[in-house]
């Protein structure tokens, strides 16, 4: 649905628009007094219309992320939960088969996955990026805010690890790791790596496929 409305939201907004002025010309065609159960029931969409749309459409967004990513991933099957997939390829939204995460670039490899943390915390890894951009952010469905991002640009580009621990999660963290407190037991994580350009895809996928997640005491 994204997708759909990052490639043809000009054209469907002015339908919707071209729809609404002839509604409102037959309206007006018949005299002045229908156009005000018109604009009656136009206020009142807007008013409950507006909010309902602003509180749940993120959230639908983003448990349909969580689908998406469970049952059909980004192109290599399904990703198991607690688990992250790095895109081979390169994508962008206008490219017919692209990827889930698309946002409309050919210069960035994806990761994504969904993060359960009930049964405990999970450490991210980052390799060395040498300073290459990359990020990972992580995202709280219950409100569909992002709540703490890893890369270039909040935490450098040098070898790291991340403690991701759920809400009241008490416990010791490991030297050298750095703790990322989740409002929610369930994260959403979408992951961006930086490729220069087709001879830097290799590099830039391998070093994709190191951002990796692992169980606290596994690592």
């Amino acid at each position: 649905m994204n997708r759909l409305i990052l490639k043809y939201g000009y054209p469907l907004t002015i339908v919707i628009l071209a729809i609404f002025a002839w509604v409102v010309y037959q309206r007006v065609s018949r005299g002045w007094s229908e156009v005000i159960p018109l604009a009656v029931a136009a206020g009142i969409v807007w008013v409950v219309g507006a909010p309902a749309f602003i509180y749940v459409w993120p959230r639908l967004t983003v448990n349909g992320f969580k689908k998406a990513i469970l049952k059909h991933g980004l192109g290599g099957g399904p990703i198991p939960v607690n688990t992250l997939y790095a895109a081979p390829m390169t994508s962008s939204a206008s490219a017919p088969r692209g990827s889930l995460l698309a946002t409309g670039t050919d210069h960035l490899l994806y990761l994504g996955g969904w993060l359960d943390l009930k049964a405990g915390p999970q450490v991210l890894h980052v390799p060395d990026m040498a300073g290459r951009y990359y990020s990972v952010q992580f995202t709280d469905p219950s409100s569909s805010a992002n709540f703490a991002y890893v890369g270039k640009r909040t935490t450098g580009t040098k070898a790291g690890d991340y403690l991701l621990t759920g809400p009241d999660w008490k416990g010791n963290v490991p030297d050298g790791t750095r703790r990322i407190s989740s409002p929610n037991h369930a994260v959403l994580v979408v992951g961006r790596v930086f490729v220069e350009g087709e001879s830097d895809l290799p590099i830039a996928y391998g070093l994709a496929k190191e951002i990796r997640l692992v169980p606290l005491g596994r690592q």
